[in-house]
């Protein structure tokens, strides 16, 4: 079997952001920062925090292009940026863990299987959007990061400097509390 290697579409554009060139900077903007915002905002939970976040990440990026090898995609690359940095904007407002001895009564969150109709279903995601946001930092941060940026528990661990014990138990009580928020909004029975 032939091993292919991994080629990101985006590189020769990358390559001209090396070189310094502006446009091909914009171009890289107008591509990801949507993604990367979103990414950012999940973590940090505030609008302008978010914002924040971005434009350093892509700062950042532009100034440290040299280190970026390509052995992953560009995005990736960046998207690392942007949870680094998301997380140390909580870190700098003192992110503090909810203790392990706090207790929810909710089990798992399960979100009723109806048949709605396309408002109906944007006003259930508009409603798990804010459920998120109001959950507390340690919480918050432990779940997008295992639910909806993918890491395991082993790297947010590592990412967060807790023990990966911590990271499946604040994962589970974030499960939880948002199924309590989802409860008290009439999103489940």
């Amino acid at each position: 079997m032939e091993a292919f290697a991994y080629t990101d579409i985006n590189a020769p554009l990358v390559e001209r952001c090396r070189l310094g060139d502006r446009r091909a900077q914009a171009e890289i903007y107008k591509r990801y920062s949507k993604a990367m915002f979103n990414a950012s905002l999940r973590i940090t939970g505030d609008f302008a925090e978010a914002e924040d976040v971005l434009q350093e990440s892509f700062l950042s990026a532009f100034r440290e292009l040299h280190s970026y090898k390509g052995d992953s995609s560009f995005g990736s690359w960046l998207k690392r940026i942007v949870i680094n940095k998301s997380i140390n904007c909580l870190r700098n407002r003192r992110l503090q863990l909810v203790p392990l001895g706090e207790q929810h009564d909710a089990a798992g969150l399960e979100l009723p299987d109806q048949a709605a109709d396309m408002e109906g279903v944007q006003w259930r995601a508009d409603v798990v959007r804010r459920c998120v946001q109001e959950l507390p930092d340690g919480y918050r941060v432990v779940l997008t990061l295992y639910l909806l940026e993918g890491y395991d528990h082993a790297e947010i661990a590592s990412i967060l400097g807790i023990t990966e014990s911590t990271s499946k138990s604040q994962y589970s009580r974030a499960r939880k509390k948002l199924l309590e928020l989802a409860c008290q909004r009439g999103l489940t029975s």
